[in-house]
């Protein structure tokens, strides 16, 4: 098979500039792995925006092929738990860091990154879900570890329209707590109340505070943004509540002191989806195929685009404009 040829988008590092372009590639092009996929979807995250354009730093090396999710069929396996003919899905593991991604229409990948799909899901609802749905639901499931419940009160999610943020309101809905959406976007609101955001917040109309500890408002948060949003976060999550840390949209930086910490015990959980043991990588995704499988995907998977028409989509992530999710049609 491996001097079959199909097409890719590639990303190269060319005298100082990152490129991204369709190419021709076979098998031995790849990185090495155990089992070998037929890709029929994959998705647009931030992530995959930023390593296409070069606007950030996520490539480890050059070149890769992008794409930091894929679903699809098993084609060929050396690892007798994953037969031919498995549908699968594959997130995190390194893909468009420093392993060929999934926007090419086969993919060699590690076997321990490689999740058989759960049913009831099939190949195009677990993409759709994707990475971004693994880490909100990753996020909710280490929050609950750490007490969280619906009766405590309300879970604030910032970035609320991207797609972690939409699918973690859809999911704490599912799952009975009033979730209270940010946004910078008025016309999305009507969206964000369709996923079941309980109440919508205008972020340019919260006033963050300067103190310590401000009124405790919300008993936990998911938060995409970082910066200032979370340090306001810090201030304003009630006793023994958990932040879930899953992005940095706005910024890298956090001002706060420990007087959160200490005194009202919250609880600042960082969530990595990339480097997450098999066994909870399982766990997680029989979740997402049962408590937390999302109920709203018709409405958050908001455009769907071919391998193709990836080199002209990648701009509107970087400027800040997309709702929802972008599925990737690759078969």
């Amino acid at each position: 098979m491996s001097a079959q040829a199909f097409t890719a988008f590639r990303i190269h590092q060319e005298d100082g500039r990152i490129v991204g372009r369709l190419e021709t590639l076979t098998l031995d092009d790849l990185a090495d792995g155990e089992v070998v996929v037929k890709v029929r979807y994959s998705t647009i995250n931030y992530k995959d925006a930023l390593a296409a354009t070069g606007k950030g730093k996520i490539l480890r090396k050059y070149p890769l092929v992008g794409g930091i999710d894929l679903a699809g069929e098993i084609v060929s396996s050396t690892d007798a738990s994953l037969p031919v003919g498995t549908r699968v899905v594959v997130t995190g593991g390194g893909l468009s860091e420093t392993h060929d991604g999934g926007y090419a229409e086969y993919a060699r990948v590690k076997s321990e990154w490689v999740i058989p799909i759960p049913a009831p899901l099939d190949e195009r609802e677990a993409m759709a879900i994707g990475t971004a749905g693994f880490t909100a639901a990753l996020a909710i499931d280490r929050m609950e570890h750490n007490g969280q419940v619906p009766e405590a009160g309300e879970i604030v999610v910032t970035g609320a329209t991207g797609g972690v943020g939409s699918l973690a309101i859809d999911m704490l809905a599912k799952r009975g707590y009033r979730a209270v959406a940010v946004t910078g976007k008025p016309t999305a609101v009507p969206y964000l109340e369709a996923l079941g955001a309980a109440r919508v917040l205008m972020r340019d109309q919260i006033d963050l505070g300067t103190r310590p500890l401000e009124t405790a408002q919300f008993a936990g948060a998911i938060d995409a943004v970082g910066g200032d949003l979370l340090a306001w976060l810090t201030r304003t999550v009630d006793f023994h509540g958990n932040i879930a840390s899953i992005g940095m949209a706005a910024s890298t930086e956090l001002r706060t002191t420990v007087l959160p910490f200490i005194l009202r015990g919250i609880n600042l959980l960082g969530i990595n989806s990339v480097h997450v043991p098999r066994d909870l990588r399982m766990r997680i995704w029989a979740r997402l195929a049962s408590d937390l499988r999302p109920r709203s995907l018709d409405k958050i998977v908001t455009n769907t685009v071919s391998l193709r028409d990836l080199p002209s989509a990648f701009e509107q992530y970087i400027r800040g404009e997309v709702i929802g999710r972008t599925l990737v049609t690759i078969a």
